[in-house]
């Protein structure tokens, strides 16, 4: 019998100075500790939509740190 096993999710943490203008983050991000040679490729991530997005590829969750707000940009 063979069970399976789960990676831990990492999860960053981001204030929103982080993001960009459109309120998004790039995975893989300096902040996730992600060695280059061992990344997929560049992903656009909409964090001020939700406060929290998971990066398709790797999982990693980026979530906005409690009492951040996003501005409008406008």
């Amino acid at each position: 019998m063979t069970t399976a096993t789960s990676t831990p999710t990492a999860v960053v943490e981001l204030t929103a100075a982080d993001l960009n203008a459109h309120g998004g983050i790039h995975c893989p991000h300096p902040k996730a500790g992600m060695e280059l040679w061992n990344s997929h490729p560049r992903v656009f991530l909409d964090v001020a939509k939700t406060g929290e997005v998971a990066c398709p590829y790797c999982g990693t969750v980026y979530r906005l740190r409690a009492g951040e707000m996003v501005g409008s940009g406008h």
